[in-house]
């Protein structure tokens, strides 16, 4: 696995459940994703809580519109709130693999959200007054995504 990249300020490693599937409607497959639990570190250390979803529409093509939210309590006990809204893209190909939960080189598919981190511990407010963009990798049982504020 690839450490925190030079520039990212946290990396989110999030253990996820098998999707649960909604069905087509509209033009597109709704899925959720329960978040199991996983962990943090950077300029906070801590874990990912159980409890979280993340809801995906899954467009013609695989393309995935994301849309995450879950909690972290680092490891002094400071909890964060954590909302994110992405989009996960690549060939057909790629994507029914990867929906279909197979290992892909994260190389073949574009993964990028917009993050919002939510907090009341002072030592902590500079993550509540930035956007992040998250990079993103999808392995079958859990996700990786490094944070980058947006100066």
């Amino acid at each position: 696995m690839v450490g925190l990249s030079r520039d990212a300020w946290l990396r989110i490693e999030v253990e996820v459940a098998a999707p649960l599937l909604f069905g087509c409607a509209e033009g597109f497959e709704r899925r959720c994703v329960p978040i199991l639990g996983g962990t943090v570190r950077g300029r906070a250390s801590g874990i990912v809580l159980p409890g979280g979803t993340d809801w995906q529409r899954i467009l013609p093509g695989g393309t995935s519109e994301l849309e995450a939210h879950y909690s972290i309590r680092t490891d002094a006990g400071e909890m964060i709130e954590v909302m994110s809204r992405g989009v996960r893209s690549g060939s057909a190909e790629t994507m029914r693999a990867l929906l279909a939960g197979e290992p892909v080189d994260p190389a073949l598919v574009y993964f990028r959200t917009g993050v919002r981190l939510m907090t009341a511990a002072p030592a902590l407010r500079d993550l509540t007054t930035r956007m992040f963009i998250g990079v993103g990798t999808r392995e079958p049982a859990r996700v990786m995504i490094d944070l980058h504020a947006v100066e």
